[in-house]
This record gives C-alpha cells, structure tokens and sequence, in this order.
C-alpha cells in the first residue's frame, strides 16, 4: 500500500514538473536561451502547426505554432534548408530545450519569439 502511494506521488511530481517546465517555455527571452548554430538537413510540418528543423547530425528542434505564425514551409526551404543557422534554444528549468525562439542566417533574423 504505501510503495503505491510513494510511486503515484513521484509520478505526479514529475508530471507536474513537465507542466512546469512546459509552461516556462512561453515566454522566451534572448537572455534565457542557449545559443547554438546548426546545419539544417530537413524542414518539415510537426503536430499542432509547429515546424520541425532537422540538423545534419539528427537532432530536431521546432518551432511552436510556426505554421499560424506567418511561417511557410516553402518560404523557410528557400531561406535556410542546406545552410548553417543560429538558433536561439529556449532553457527550462531541465535544462535546454528544442524550442526554438529564434532562427538568424548569418545577421537576419528569419523568425523570432523576443520582443
């Protein structure tokens, strides 16, 4: 009885800190992201209109609801597939996540969360 109560409690505890961590991520800012530069390989639509950039080394980021946010796949095959980008990753309180909040080719902002 109480390893089952010990075991739901944990899994709520990391069910609500992936809520947390979720939640965190809405709001990023330059100052709360970790900088990185990338070779995209592949761009593609996710779930929910978000679209989804994959590296040469096969890590995927994505970018939230880009799709609803004047986003095109064709506009972005055009910007950035087969060139090395910088992405803004957004940090939670996990660690580094692969939200994009911005992308730049070289000095041009392609598409950016800052204010």
């Amino acid at each position: 009885m109480k390893k089952s109560i010990i075991i739901s409690a944990i899994a709520l505890s990391l069910l609500g800190l992936f809520l947390l961590n979720s939640c965190i991520i809405s709001d990023a800012q330059s100052e709360n992201c970790e900088v990185t530069t990338v070779h995209v390989q592949s761009i593609s639509e996710g779930t929910s209109y978000d679209i989804t950039l994959t590296d040469s080394e096969g890590a995927s980021y994505y970018i939230n609801r880009g799709l609803e946010n004047g986003l095109t796949l064709h506009g972005l095959n055009e910007d950035i597939l087969n060139k090395t980008v910088t992405l803004h990753l957004a940090k939670t309180l996990l660690g580094t996540s692969n939200h994009i909040a911005q992308v730049m080719v070289d000095d041009t902002v392609i598409y950016s969360e800052f204010n």
